[in-house]
């Protein structure tokens, strides 16, 4: 916690709790099952802005059998950090609590109490009794508890902050073994280069070295977390791909340097973790509180990587709600379950494994090994989430049925990769790995469901940190997303969330299924999504959309991304689309929730739903250019000529349908700062030393990275790169400065005092 929790009498939950039990009172109840309700309501509204959620009768293992406190209290973590204990207020509150402690109740930080007195007990002792019909000890109670942490989780939350601040150092620390692994170790160079290969194949045929130098970093830096979390020590034997990089990282231990002497530094942070794993009981807590150690981990390690891949998990009311909702339009469009034999689900980017383990837990014991065999697949391109999906699905079964088994439908691969029908097998990263791929192309998926990465591209061309392209899946999204629209440009269609909705697409080939995706939701209303909304209602029968609302830039009023289900800029919004032969009509159905609902709202909002049918939809009716949400004057707006269209642009016809027949983006330098200013002399100097800068790092180039990619090169920060500035550079074709291209353009302030611009 951040800040010390303070209480005071005359906050609104404690007047309400007051409130409460008077009416309570009134009406004669005084009992245990009601007066709880009153207490319980306290700490769920007090918890929230704590980062706490109460969680009723969740269920410990205590010496061999199962308790269930009245409340648990978990931070974001999934750390418990608090217990509550009702009684009534007939009973003798000590003689109950003596029962408690018999029954090996947690006391670490545990609030008993009867409606009158509360007693709190911390650390196995008691600390104080506190009066609840008097407001200012019901504050004080609050202010002791909340600001309670035991010493493994005070030890955790330090190291974990520590953990990811010392990432980068330690990485370095290790990519320079590497390096010199490169350079003078036979034996790891030869099992590297096997590897490097592999992954060629299987993952990207771009793919860096230093990609694949990272992934044994991550490995070397998290892999014992994976062991001591989920007690398997034979994990890295026993997983395909952890086995693959265990012997080029076995080649490159062996003469560079000892893997535990290294390591060892890092013990405090490791054990800290483990440690506070350990006061975790329940295994999907266990997935939960790895899933949020993994995410700041890539937050300190790797910036570019979490930004482009999306390294944020799933918030669990999220997964629930989509799980449930498929299994529901299942039942209900198809007359199957999650387990029937007819469908076959993957979830192509898993990230951790949170979707594929909600399905298999709503599997009945007699279906489920027939799906986990044989109809589940998963995918997932980076390698720490898919070693954390690989334990949490295999545990999960693991529990499920007493019996373990390895998920052989998880693949280690880039699902976008495998989206051409009669496209050769892909290698794996191993025959393992093969195989998997090769079953699940083979595969007829009814039901695709998850959560892709979106980020239509860098911010900034110096960052180098691109999407990756996909030839034949852009040329898909070419010819229909793109082809269908009427927008001037269609780059956002570059983001990977809408290359796995065109991807989903084909991977259903024309069978009836479902696609359940949650995703940025820019595509609902943005111009240049509009062929995209005309296709979508084209390939499915029925869609669904649940906008989340959560856009911080286009609502600034709601600062902050505490309005945001994954605290992210982007709106967010659950689609799930159906296709089923049997609908006469195709309909697309829309509900928008409140955006000045919080996070913990918006997900609580989607908990009470649990399902697709229990939210108020309303039919939605497009318009012919595609519109979801249309306007109620757009009937007499589409009667106005339009100033421009590309009808217009490209027929004689069009003139005497619009006001111009030529338009255009205007002029784009993507150097503004640079070749624009209101000074002629000093923009005259600045541009020569542009031009100098940009001509030094042509001779650069030439001298040093002429083999290389100029789009990953290390180009100088002091210029301000873009494609067509690269490809000049690569071509040899130098910058010089002309007086004759300074000209005057008229901008917002020309008025007030003329404004000079330059072509460069």
């Amino acid at each position: 916690m951040s800040h010390p929790a303070t209480f005071k009498p005359t906050d609104a939950a404690i007047k309400a709790y007051h409130a409460t039990l008077k009416d309570y009172a009134a009406h004669d109840a005084v009992h245990e099952g009601a007066t709880e309700t009153a207490f319980s309501h306290l700490l769920a509204v007090t918890a929230k802005p704590h980062g706490w959620t109460l969680i009723p009768k969740k269920g410990l293992k205590v010496g061999g059998k199962q308790i269930y406190p009245d409340g648990t209290l978990q931070d974001g973590n999934f750390l418990p950090r608090g217990f509550w204990e009702a009684k009534d207020t007939d009973d003798t509150l000590d003689v109950e609590i003596i029962k408690k402690r018999k029954a090996g109740y947690p006391l670490v930080n545990t609030i008993f109490e009867d409606t009158r007195t509360a007693v709190l007990y911390q650390n196995g002792v008691e600390i104080e009794r506190f009066d609840l019909t008097d407001a200012r000890k019901v504050a004080d109670l609050l202010s002791r508890f909340y600001n309670f942490a035991e010493p493994d989780i005070e030890k955790f939350d330090r190291a974990v902050a520590e953990f990811q601040d010392r990432v980068p150092e330690l990485a370095k620390g290790l990519d320079e073994k590497i390096k010199q692994a490169h350079a003078a170790n036979p034996k790891f160079q030869a099992a590297f280069n096997g590897f490097f290969s592999l992954c060629q194949t299987a993952l990207n045929p771009n793919i860096r070295r230093d990609a694949v130098d990272e992934m044994l970093i991550q490995h070397l830096l998290t892999e014992r977390l994976f062991r001591k979390i989920f007690h398997d020590e034979e994990f890295t034997r026993r997983n395909v791909i952890a086995a693959e990089i265990e012997t080029v990282i076995g080649a490159l231990v062996g003469k560079s340097f000892s893997r535990d002497d290294f390591l060892k530094a890092l013990d405090k942070f490791y054990k800290a973790i483990e440690q506070a794993a350990e006061t975790i009981d329940d295994f999907a807590d266990k997935q939960h509180f790895l899933n949020t150690v993994y995410e700041r981990f890539f937050q300190g390690y790797s910036v570019k990587v979490a930004d482009t891949h999306g390294i944020v998990y799933t918030p669990q009311p999220i997964v629930d709600f989509m799980c449930a909702s498929v299994e529901e339009v299942l039942k209900d469009e198809f007359g199957l379950n999650l387990g029937s034999e007819g469908v076959t689900i993957l979830d192509p980017c898993t990230g951790t494994g949170n979707f594929v383990v909600n399905l298999i837990r709503r599997v009945s014991k007699r279906s489920l090994p027939g799906l986990y065999a044989g109809r589940l697949f998963a995918n997932e391109v980076m390698l720490l989430p898919y070693y954390i999906a690989a334990l949490n699905v295999e545990h999960a079964y693991y529990e499920l049925t007493g019996g373990y088994e390895p998920f052989e439908g998880l693949c280690f691969v880039d699902t976008l990769d495998m989206v051409v029908n009669g496209q050769d097998s892909l290698p794996g990263l191993s025959k393992g790995n093969a195989d998997r791929l090769e079953r699940q192309r083979e595969a007829k998926v009814t039901v695709v469901i998850g959560n892709p990465p979106y980020n239509v591209g860098q911010i900034n061309e110096n960052d180098n940190n691109k999407n990756r392209k996909y030839d034949a899946l852009d040329r898909s999204i070419k010819a229909t997303y793109a082809k269908a629209s009427a927008a001037t440009s269609v780059s956002k269609l570059n983001d990977p969330y809408v290359k796995f909705f065109r991807w989903a697409t084909h991977r259903l080939n024309g069978r009836d299924g479902i696609v359940c995706f949650v995703t940025n939701n820019s595509f609902v209303e943005q111009i240049a999504f509009d062929g995209m909304r005309k296709h979508l209602l084209q390939d499915f029968t029925r869609v669904y959309h649940l906008h989340l609302e959560g856009n911080v830039r286009e609502n600034p009023d709601l600062s902050g991304t505490q309005y945001n289900v994954f605290g992210i800029q982007v709106g967010v919004g659950i689609t799930v689309a159906v296709k089923s032969a049997k609908h006469t009509e195709r309909r697309l159905l829309f509900h928008r929730i409140d955006k000045r609902l919080r996070k913990f709202e918006k997900l609580d909002w989607l908990a009470m739903r649990g399902t697709l049918s229990r939210v108020p939809w309303r039919t939605l009716a497009p318009d012919r250019r595609g519109s979801w949400l249309v306007p109620k004057n757009s009937r007499a707006f589409a009667k106005f000529i339009p100033i421009g269209s590309k009808e217009g642009k490209s027929s004689a016809a069009g003139l005497a349908e619009v006001v111009f027949k030529e338009y255009s983006l205007g002029i784009a330098t993507h150097r503004d700062s640079v070749v624009y200013g209101f000074d002629k002399k000093v923009l005259e100097q600045r541009i020569e030393l542009f031009a100098e800068a940009y001509n030094s790092e042509v001779d650069r180039f030439h001298r040093y990275g002429r083999k290389s990619d100029p789009e990953t090169f290390a180009w100088s920060k002091s210029i301000v790169w873009d494609r067509d500035l690269k490809q000049d550079a690569e071509r040899k074709n130098y910058a010089a400065y002309d007086a004759a291209k300074i000209r005057m353009v008229l901008t917002d302030r020309t008025l007030l005092g003329g404004c000079t611009s330059t072509e460069s």
